[in-house]
Formats: structure tokens, sequence, C-alpha cells
């Protein structure tokens, strides 16, 4: 596996954060918020500005990497079909949960994962307000690192019965009748939710607030670090019809729950689609 300096990372994405990030937070301007996709798909000046301040860091901790950015993709889709085959690469959102930052709700992060040969190996997500960082390297648990420098070890919670589960479920990117047929079957669970922001998602699971998440959409730096970090706290990661979930991956969705048999029961009874 590859040598990575996490604490060099962790405090790169602090620094992209204190210079780049929140000082814009509740503080864009005209013209900062473009819309990209959707009118719910934005990106703005902290997110360019942040993953470039990134960028520049991450090529002195880790020279030779390939650096992939959610903006730069934007920019360049084909970078994205480098990841497969890259000896080392760095995956980084610089603001996940941009929507929730331009409207003004502290509900965002910064994640960073590390891929090697087409494993992901380490992963950080790093919440500016909290001032704290999930911490995940393969094979070594799951961390939360706090301010102080103190750090506790992150599980799922045990699996709860179903009707008493709570967690996440992102519907918004199937097509209208599966939709409808998974809100239907979502009835049978206690709660679910959506934040909008799968940084603090994966935090919950990770710190045994929730049971499950459950994502259509699989865009690298949105789940890279996520996935090891759940896996490393106890839980149980794939894609929907079973198979593992990689780096290159970018559908197939992904189910995220405490152990396989809870995954197995979730994906039955809630998400056949």
């Amino acid at each position: 596996m590859a040598d990575i300096d996490i604490a060099a990372l962790a405090n790169l994405l602090q620094e992209a954060a204190v210079r780049e990030i929140l000082p814009r937070f509740r503080n864009l301007g005209e013209g900062d918020v473009r819309m990209k996709s959707e009118a719910i798909d934005l990106v703005t000046e902290a997110d360019e500005a942040a993953e470039r301040l990134i960028r520049d860091g991450v090529a002195e901790i880790m020279p030779g990497a390939l650096f992939i950015g959610e903006e730069a993709v934007a920019a360049d889709p084909a970078l994205l079909g480098r990841l497969a085959g890259a000896d080392l690469a760095v995956v980084v959102d610089p603001i996940d949960g941009t929507f929730n930052f331009a409207s003004g709700l502290a509900l965002f992060g910064v994640m960073l994962s590390v891929v090697s040969k087409g494993e992901t190996v380490a992963g950080l997500i790093y919440d500016p307000i909290g001032n704290d960082w999930a911490i995940v390297e393969k094979g070594s648990g799951s961390w939360m690192c706090k301010p102080d420098g103190s750090q506790e070890q992150m599980f799922m919670r045990p699996s709860q019965p179903l009707e008493q589960m709570i967690g996440i479920a992102n519907t918004g990117y199937f097509d209208i009748e599966t939709r409808r047929k998974l809100l239907v079957n979502l009835a049978d669970v206690r709660l679910f939710t959506s934040y909008r922001c799968a940084a603090h998602e994966y935090r919950l699971l990770a710190q045994g607030h929730m049971d499950f998440a459950m994502y259509n959409k699989l865009m690298p730096w949105d789940h890279l670090a996520g996935a090891l970090l759940m896996q490393e706290a106890g839980g149980h990661v794939a894609r929907l019809d079973g198979s593992a979930y990689l780096p290159h991956h970018t559908d197939g969705g992904l189910l995220v729950a405490a152990d396989e048999d809870t995954w197995q029961e979730l994906r039955e009874k809630i998400f056949t689609v």
C-alpha cells in the first residue's frame, strides 16, 4: 500500500476550509454561485478556490499522484476515466453539500480519498464547522479526530428490527416509477431522510446514529472515503446487485448496512428496484 501522510492531508483540508470555504460561507456575492446540470446541482467560487488549493497541496505531499477533483472533472470529463488505471490517485470533493453551503446551511464537508491500484486505501471527511475529521486507513479502523488532537474509534451500531431502522435514502436519481415504488417500500422503516451531504451522512452512520444508507448516483468523490469508513467501522457495503463497490464505478447504486444479513433484508424488502 502507498505510504500516506494522512496528517498532512488532514491539515490541507483544514487549510482549504480556513482560507477559501469559511470566509465565503453566508457571504457569497452575486455571480459566485452557478448552476451545473440542474437547479439543485450548484458550484460556487468556494468550491473552485478550495479545489485549487487542495490540488496544489496534494502535488507537494504526494508528487506524482493523479489528482481527480469534482470541479476538474466537470471541466474535463475524460479525467474520470483515468482513475481505474492509476497507480496512485487522490480524489477530492472540495465542498460536499454545495447546495446546503450556498443556501447558508451549516451542513457541508470536505472529502478526500486515496486510491492505490484500483483500491481505496484511505479517506478523510472534514467538517469545517465542527473542525473535526473522520479519518480512515484500510485495515486500521475508522476514527474521529477532534480539534484537540484526541481520537475516538467509530463503529456502526448493531442492526435494529426493520420497523425501527432510521437511515438515508436518496431516491432523486431514479426514474419516477421506481421512485414511487421505493417510497412506498420505505414506509416500512421508522424514518428515512437525505441531508444532501454524503459527508455528514457517512459520519453519522460511522458514529452509530443511523442504520443504513442507499445512494443511486455514484461519483467517486462522494462515496470512496465514506464507503471505506463504513467498512472499517464494521459495516457491509455493496452495490445494489451485491457486487463490490470499486473506485471507478459510477452506477449500480450503493447500499450500506450494519452487517450482511441486514443488508440482504433491506435489499429484498425495501430497495428492490
